[in-house]
């Protein structure tokens, strides 16, 4: 079994984790009982163990667990809390970068505006960067499935929304049936407003996603990416221009893109140098930590320390910040990661 806890002291970058699929089961229960809804199990324990995602044939399978993590989030004070114990469990685990991405529009079956619910993620986590000390932003997602206005609408709000430390935008959501290229004008929209560009690409679609991503969308980052291995043209591309891939191995072998962690590209990506960052996905659902899966990357796939540096340091350079604020974390940090074995 793979020893999280020695990573633990490892300082770390977190990029690519999901607002909605990271509540703690304790945190869900009671969020449950206060909006009346009716909850699968009655223990923290047997909650965490059913929303853990071990029987998905597929991202949709997997995705259909958020329906009663968003059910719970329609008030600007149940998705204050969320993130402010994300910051709280981030911090445990040594992280000291958190982006939190979340669909605002997810939020407003109770009357919440769009800025409302960004600024509830916003107050909370500030909160936890007060009691805490990890730096943190907030990437907004739309999600492939939504008419292109709707993702317009979002991306109006994250511009407006940044003097509150939204650095990103992003596109989720079902990637099998539902290509980026609708979605182009609301990430012009995000580009214009100075904001990084991510995009969920390569998990449950080929390298064509991939590609469309880049090409279509601007994308800086890439999440997941687990498929760009087919495309060695591809990969070429990008390696040379060095767009990061957020990789969440875990979350990758439940929704069956990868037959199991030791058949993960992420080793072939390392050795053909791109650039690449481990990431959780979805704390709950995955019931992973970013040191668990750093841990299950060096068992699974035989990383050396000096890879585990490499993962490390491109999470932190490739952070949503402005350069300067980007920069000195990096320096803050890196005699960390060179210290650690």
């Amino acid at each position: 079994m793979a020893d999280a806890g020695r990573f633990v002291t490892l300082p770390k970058a977190e990029l690519h984790v999901h607002l909605d699929g990271s509540l703690r089961p304790e945190t869900l229960l009671a969020l449950g009982r206060a909006a009346g809804v009716t909850l699968p199990a009655a223990s923290p324990a047997e909650l965490r163990r059913h929303m853990r995602v071990d029987d998905a044939r597929n991202l949709d399978d997997y995705l259909a667990r958020f329906a009663l993590t968003v059910s719970v989030l329609q008030r600007a004070d149940a998705i204050e809390r969320v993130a402010f114990e994300m910051v709280e469990d981030a911090a445990r685990d040594g992280v000291r970068y958190l982006e939190v991405r979340y669909c605002p529009a997810l939020s407003r079956a109770g009357g919440l505006t769009l800025d409302d619910v960004i600024g509830a993620v916003a107050r909370g986590l500030r909160q936890g960067e007060a009691a805490c000390g990890v730096r943190t932003g907030i990437i907004s997602c739309t999600l492939r499935h939504f008419a292109p206005e709707v993702s317009v609408q979002i991306a109006e709000a994250s511009a407006r929304c940044r003097p509150l430390g939204v650095v990103g935008f992003d596109l989720a959501g079902g990637e099998a049936h539902h290509r980026a290229a609708p979605h182009r004008r609301a990430f012009e929209i995000a580009a214009a407003a100075g904001l990084g560009i991510t995009v969920h690409a390569g998990e449950a679609a080929g390298p064509e996603s991939i590609a469309e991503a880049i090409e279509v969308c601007g994308a800086h980052r890439i999440g997941h990416g687990t498929r760009l291995i087919e495309d060695p043209e591809l990969l070429a591309l990008v390696r040379d221009r060095q767009i990061p891939i957020e990789i969440n191995i875990t979350s990758n072998v439940q929704t069956r893109v990868v037959a199991g962690p030791e058949r993960h590209p992420l080793r072939a990506y390392l050795d053909q140098g791109v650039a690449v960052t481990l990431c959780t996905d979805n704390w709950l659902m995955s019931d992973v930590t970013l040191s668990g899966e750093y841990a299950l990357a060096e068992e699974a796939l035989g990383l050396a320390t000096d890879e585990i540096h490499r993962l490390t340091r491109t999470g932190f350079a490739s952070a949503f910040l402005p350069p300067e604020r980007r920069d000195a974390l990096y320096r803050e940090v890196g005699r960390e990661i060179g210290s650690f074995r």
